[in-house]
Order: structure tokens, then C-alpha cells, then sequence
């Protein structure tokens, strides 16, 4: 019965976190008022200045975290990889680990 619970449990965790997912992004590969589509090196600039850029868009309906107009999974991975550079990512808590050893 206990192994039943945990199946159970789990599947709804997983259909909870599936249920929160984005849906497909209808402007991916279209270009902007200026013709430009965003990729990797603006997705990972975009990465970078993301906490700057959330503080701003707070107060201004005129910045947006995330560039709609992109090239898909690589302007994705470039955001993924500068916010981690940024917000610290994974390495920070192995660093600290050793450090109370």
C-alpha cells in the first residue's frame, strides 16, 4: 500500500509541474520591427542583465525580461546559461561546502 501512496504522490507532483509549463512561443523565428531575430549571444547577454532588467520591468511597461522574437532552444540555452552566470548558478553551493569542511 505505502508503494501505491508514493506512485500515486508522484505522479501527481509530476502532472502539477507539467500543468505549469509555458505553451509555444508564436513569435519564435519571426523577426522584430527591425528585422532582428534574437540567438544565442542576446539570450546570454539577456541572461546576464536579468536581474537588472526584472528590477526594471517592475516599474517600466517598456522592458520585458525575455525577448519574444528569438531563434528557440538556443536563444534559451544562452538566457539559462548568463541568469545561472549571474544568479550564481550551481557551483556556488559545492564552493561554500568545502569552505565548512
Amino acid at each position: 500500500m505505502k508503494k501505491r501512496t508514493m506512485i500515486v504522490t508522484l505522479l501527481l507532483i509530476a502532472l502539477t509541474l507539467a500543468s505549469c509549463a509555458p505553451g509555444p512561443n508564436e513569435l519564435a523565428n519571426t523577426p522584430d520591427e527591425e528585422g532582428d531575430i534574437a540567438g544565442f549571444w542576446q539570450g546570454l547577454w539577456h541572461g546576464l542583465i536579468s536581474p537588472i532588467t526584472f528590477v526594471i520591468s517592475l516599474f517600466s511597461d517598456n522592458v520585458h525580461l525575455y525577448e519574444v522574437y528569438n531563434n528557440g532552444g538556443w536563444y534559451n540555452f544562452g538566457f539559462v546559461l548568463g541568469a545561472s552566470a549571474t544568479l550564481g548558478g550551481s557551483g556556488g553551493g559545492a564552493a561554500s561546502r568545502r569552505r565548512r569542511d
